[in-house]
């Protein structure tokens, strides 16, 4: 039996062989149907000896089925990243096939596989994504072929061995795609707003022809006069400004949405935002806290800088305990000279956590830029908006109200102070991350 390992039998099989057993149960009272009973039997055993030859002759030959699997060095938290299997059927014969990949344990994905159909010598590519929602090692297994033939009574299973392992990184991919859309100008397909410039306060650049979109009072007529068509002038805005990311890590932003924590959002938007600010040749730095300051990269806008960035957003990880603003204060005010724009993705849910915190915050925006970015509870939101229909109802509606209203006397407290508040949900915290950047850029306050 070693020669036929891995095998399988059919539900064609088992559906014919109960149809016999049908037929000779008949053939106690037709005894004409017992005799077609075994030459049917005999048929079968004649078929499935044929399927096993047809399936397992070229049981030394390793290439009768060639399988790969294909991945990214490196797979995007958050994001849909495409998997590719590249199969070939080196059989003589016409196969069916059901891939299976072992992938990795953290999908839970227990009804995977691919059914497809290949003739002789034809290769066949298939694609599907994972969605990933927490970084670490993702280890992928073999690839598992479950091939039959015409016949279709057995089955034989064929390993192609294809171990793994594949890092989850912050969401690269996203960075990619609004780095691309800002060369393109398209940051409005995603959300993002066109900022009406304030004024002609910008650094003069140069003067350039005249295209749908820019703006008519820069007109330049004597340009205009002289090279007999229409040219504006090109403003720059200012650059090398100070651009840093402080991620809280504590308990908080443990809160799990769709999957990922609140913590896994903030790393996400914090690395699209440095890949703009850079882009928008801005200095982009890192400050990640708990109780004490974890990670610290200062302001910069070399080639290295996103690198840097990304590796050490890979690593981060919540300690579970309450985070300490002190310590954060000091560290800006002994490492960061330069007033600089500072992005703190916390959350604060009610009003009281905020007042624990509120004297650290004044600190920073007494020397720095201070924008304060927390999250809308969103479950708290679908109970405020559902209908009561009894008293348990209306108090579980009432309390949500009282939460949601929380959040927005917690903007308006912050906003006494000049500090800038965006409250958000977590699916929208990168774009409204970059149209409060872009929207404190236009207004000349980076």
């Amino acid at each position: 039996m070693l020669f036929f390992k891995n095998l399988f039998f059919t539900q064609r099989f088992y559906a014919a062989l109960i149809a016999i057993i049908f037929c000779m149960l008949i053939g106690f009272g037709v005894p004409i149907m017992f005799a077609i009973a075994k030459a049917l039997l005999f048929l079968l055993l004649l078929l499935l000896v044929l399927d096993l030859l047809l399936l397992y002759a070229s049981n030394t030959d390793q290439n009768s089925l060639q399988m790969s699997r294909k991945t990214s060095n490196k797979l995007s938290n958050g994001d849909e990243n495409p998997v590719f299997i590249r199969v070939k059927n080196n059989f003589r014969f016409a196969v069916k096939l059901t891939i299976v990949d072992e992938v990795p344990i953290q999908f839970q994905l227990r009804d995977f596989g691919v059914k497809t159909y290949l003739k002789p010598r034809e290769e066949k590519q298939f694609t599907y994504h994972l969605r990933p929602v927490t970084r670490g090692e993702y280890f992928f297994g073999n690839i598992n072929a479950f091939v039959s033939n015409v016949i279709g009574l057995v089955e034989r299973r064929m390993v192609e061995s294809a171990e793994s392992m594949v890092p989850v990184y912050p969401a690269f991919l996203q960075l990619r795609k609004y780095e691309i859309m800002a060369i393109s100008n398209r940051l409005a397909d995603v959300g993002i707003k066109k900022i009406r410039k304030v004024g002609h306060n910008m650094e003069f650049d140069q003067i350039k022809e005249y295209v749908v979109g820019d703006d008519y009072r820069s007109v330049n007529w004597k340009a205009t006069a002289r090279k007999n068509q229409l040219m504006v002038n090109q403003y720059q805005e200012e650059k090398s400004q100070q651009i840093y990311s402080i991620i809280d890590k504590g308990r908080i932003m443990k809160m799990p949405f769709e999957g990922m924590t609140l913590l896994d959002y903030a790393i996400n938007a914090s690395l699209v935002l440095a890949n703009i600010a850079i882009f928008k040749q801005d200095k982009a730095g890192l400050i990640t806290f708990s109780q004490k300051v974890n990670s610290f990269i200062s302001a910069n806008s070399n080639r290295l800088q996103m690198h840097k960035i990304l590796e050490t957003l890979y690593r981060q990880e919540t300690d579970f305990k309450e985070s300490d603003f002190e310590k954060v204060y000091i560290k800006v005010k002994r490492e960061v000279n330069q007033r600089s724009l500072l992005v703190l993705y916390t959350n604060f849910e009610t009003i009281s956590a905020l007042e624990r915190q509120l004297p650290y915050l004044k600190l920073l925006a007494k020397a720095h830029l201070l924008v304060v970015i927390f999250f809308e509870n969103t479950e708290m939101t679908l109970l405020a908006a559902q209908k009561a229909k009894n008293t348990e109802s209306i108090y579980t509606k009432t309390i949500a109200e009282q939460f949601i209203h929380e959040k927005r006397l917690i903007v308006n407290e912050l906003s006494k102070y000049g500090i800038h508040a965006v409250l958000t949900k977590p699916q929208t915290l990168t774009v409204n991350t970059i149209n409060k950047y872009l929207e404190l850029k236009a207004r000349g306050l980076v």
